[in-house]
């Protein structure tokens, strides 16, 4: 973790993207430990102050290239978590260490969530399976690697990924961990559907109707899923559990689509991601547990109770 000098300026996004120069970290994650590290060295006199100095962080941080739909939910959770039933009756001071010590505890579980998830899927992950998945995601590589761990023998076929081409690089760690694996060009997914058992993909946000906000080409994978039976699952942590109800592509904000600097004029921009109706989705393993789209609202309301 990059050091921070408590007696100087907190540059917040410098904070957050150093800490994203580790490759296995999510986006979210960053955002929550930034947003940890202020609250561990910056000093407030009041709990008033205290959120609107982390509104401001989340805000810095959305206004970076990277995709903000995490930084959103998992910014709104934790604030929402570290100051639920505190006022300012209390000493400041009090008020801070119990903010604190509850932070670290959200982090820490929330750090673990990938592990739990990981192992919820092995049921599914069998020997002499095929699985689809689109691109890179931690989570569903994490899922995957731990069922090679457990000595399954399986097949993966990884969609390229355009227009950065992750798919590559999620082929290359597989490899590395003696998974037999082809990478196939995004086109090509209704060719290879047919010959798949299910689809496992990531998401970037999870909405509240229960459908997913993910890499672009996840719509057309979960259409392709549906129409030739095949169960489409989602893997995705609990902070990225949003508070947003789309009805459509175009219903879906234009920040959770493009990057911050093409938000002028996107009429000649290609959307980095899209939605994914609930009604496509088959399961969605989180850390709270294997959920239908239909359970999603209810965890949500848990959430922010």
């Amino acid at each position: 973790m990059p050091e921070f000098d408590g007696n100087c300026d907190f540059d917040v996004v410098k904070y957050f993207l150093k800490l994203l120069e580790d490759d296995d970290l999510s986006s979210g994650i960053a955002a929550i430990e930034t947003l940890l590290m202020i609250l561990e060295k910056k000093q407030f006199d009041t709990i008033h102050i205290l959120q609107n100095t982390m509104q401001e962080a989340v805000m810095a941080m959305r206004n970076t290239d990277l995709s903000i739909a995490a930084v959103i939910s998992g910014g709104e959770l934790f604030c929402r978590f570290i100051t639920l039933s505190l006022d300012d009756r209390g000493s400041m001071e009090e008020c801070r260490e119990i903010m604190l010590h509850r932070g670290q505890i959200f982090l820490a579980k929330l750090q673990n969530s990938r592990n739990v998830i990981a192992q919820q899927a092995q049921k599914f992950i069998t020997d002499g399976c095929r699985v689809l998945v689109h691109s890179r995601s931690r989570v569903v590589l994490k899922a995957l690697l731990t069922a090679a761990k457990a000595n399954k023998q399986f097949h993966v076929y990884i969609t390229q990924g355009g227009p950065d081409k992750m798919g590559e690089q999620m082929m290359n760690e597989m490899e590395s961990a003696g998974i037999d694996c082809t990478l196939i060009l995004d086109a090509a997914i209704g060719y290879v559907m047919e010959s798949v058992d299910f689809v496992m993909v990531g998401a970037e946000a999870v909405v509240e109707s229960g459908g997913i906000v993910n890499r672009v080409g996840s719509f057309t994978m979960a259409l392709c899923a549906r129409e030739m039976k095949k169960p489409f699952y989602v893997l995705a942590e609990s902070f990225k559990f949003t508070r947003l109800y789309p009805l459509n592509q175009r219903d879906l904000p234009d920040e959770y689509k493009y990057a911050r600097k093409d938000l002028n004029d996107v009429s000649k921009v290609h959307p980095s991601v899209d939605y994914t109706p609930p009604a496509y989705i088959t399961l969605l393993f989180t850390d709270l547990g294997i959920l239908t789209p239909s359970a999603v609202s209810d965890e949500l309301i848990k959430l922010y109770m």
